[in-house]
């Protein structure tokens, strides 16, 4: 019997490619959107249905913001509070797309789920190894650290084994709608990228100024706040 696999697709070209890839390469496979902040996933939702009907597979979306904003939002707010600097698509992979997705998937009778990651998986000697992708410019393995066994041994990455230019042209030749989708920069959450004004609508948190001072103690200037 042919795996059973669940592609998280976002609606870019990574993401299409995944699936285009497996198809490929003979997994029954279908798409899902995962919806998971307070944006707008209208574009998102719609290239990645036009994707999976190019492919000729099903598409699912399914809504995980309660989980995102327990497990991410509140983390990300949190930590900055703090004084230190969280890194949301690290906690966002261990518990949201490779904690909540694979237990979805589990649920609907998938074997393993796929991403558009480029990093790579083997086993060695009953062990599951993350390493690098081929594409070193675009080696994403390091916001996979965290990944555990189990999650390892659900996982499957084909984009580890391309690069970046490759994955393009797939997706160009096979007249996939978001060949030349630019790839996202931001955190999903904080689009503009203020993460001050972020924090202060949502939590109420204000930072304040303060002073820059040397070892000595010495006035220096001031800051806006941290």
């Amino acid at each position: 019997m042919k795996e059973k696999v669940l592609v998280g697709m976002s609606g870019g070209v990574d993401s299409s490619v995944c699936a285009l890839m497996l198809k490929d390469k003979g997994y029954d496979i279908s798409g899902v959107t995962l919806t998971l902040c307070d944006k707008d996933y209208s574009s998102d939702i719609s290239d990645a249905k036009s994707v999976c009907d190019k492919l000729g597979i099903s598409h699912v979306v399914i809504d995980l913001r309660k989980e995102f904003e327990n497990f991410v939002i509140s983390d990300f707010i949190s930590q900055y509070k703090a004084g230190n600097t969280p890194n949301p698509c690290i906690v966002c992979n261990k518990h949201i797309k490779f904690g909540f997705m694979i237990e979805k998937a589990k649920e609907l009778g998938f074997d393993k789920i796929a991403t558009g990651h480029y990093a790579k998986i083997t086993e060695e000697n009953g062990r599951f190894l993350l390493l690098r992708g081929e594409d070193k410019s675009k080696d994403q393995s390091y916001v996979l650290y965290n990944l555990n066994q189990e999650q390892l041994s659900r996982s499957l990455f084909p984009l580890g084994e391309i690069s970046k230019t490759v994955a393009r042209e797939k997706a160009d030749n096979n007249g996939l709608i978001n060949a030349d989708r630019p790839d996202s920069q931001d955190i999903c959450f904080v689009p503009d990228g203020n993460y001050a004004s972020f924090i202060e609508r949502t939590d109420g948190f204000k930072s304040q100024e303060g002073d820059y001072v040397d070892i000595n103690g010495n006035f220096l200037g001031k800051h806006k706040g941290v």
